[in-house]
């Protein structure tokens, strides 16, 4: 892994545990377990530091999306004995991937998925930020309108844009919103279904 990686994950662990006003050059450090003055050394400023956080959540996102047990750089996207296979080529194996990933990421993710949100709402008061968040998930949903064509979905880009939305409130509204019913595992394949049946719908 190399030392940028250690310390945009040990920024993700920071925003995760303390918010956005815990994130210092000093707590990443000592997050990482490296001598003070490291994460400064690689990122100079804190939006540096903020930028390469998400370009790393990204990363990892995507090594996820692609069914990698570890990154371009080697490190690994999630827990490989809990990191889904690459799915198939047909909608049910989409949707049972798919299923298990968003399982993953409510689990062993759940710092990864804290940190996105926080930064997510950072974005919005800093344009440069913004950017960088919006190309990252541009990145994303790439990968999966991928998914889709090569499910044979018609209109693949549209319909992953859809997709990945109505995931992404799923997802929030287990980690952070005013839902009360946690979703089990069965539970997730059964609304995943249902919504990528709805998406891919030549009438929706």
């Amino acid at each position: 892994m190399t030392r940028r990686a250690v310390i945009a994950d040990a920024a993700i662990s920071t925003i995760a545990r303390n918010g956005m006003r815990g994130l210092t050059h000093r707590a990443v450090d000592r997050v990482a377990g490296l001598p003070e003055g490291s994460a400064s050394y690689y990122f100079r400023t804190r939006q540096a530091l903020l930028q390469a956080t998400v370009e790393r959540l990204a990363e990892l996102s995507t090594a996820d999306l692609l069914g990698s047990a570890a990154t371009l750089d080697g490190t690994p996207a999630l827990d490989s004995t809990a990191a889904p296979a690459p799915p198939g080529r047909d909608l049910d194996a989409l949707a049972a991937f798919a299923a298990d990933l968003v399982e993953s990421w409510l689990t062993t993710g759940r710092e990864r998925l804290l940190a996105r949100y926080e930064l997510a709402l950072e974005a919005t008061r800093r344009p440069e930020l913004r950017q960088t968040l919006v190309d990252s998930g541009a990145a994303i949903r790439t990968v999966v309108a991928d998914r889709f064509a090569a499910a044979g979905v018609r209109e693949p880009h549209k319909r992953a844009a859809d997709f990945t939305a109505f995931i992404d409130g799923l997802l929030f509204d287990q980690i952070a919103g005013a839902g009360t019913r946690e979703l089990t595992g069965t539970d997730l394949r059964s609304a995943i279904s249902t919504l990528l049946a709805v998406v891919s719908s030549p009438r929706s």
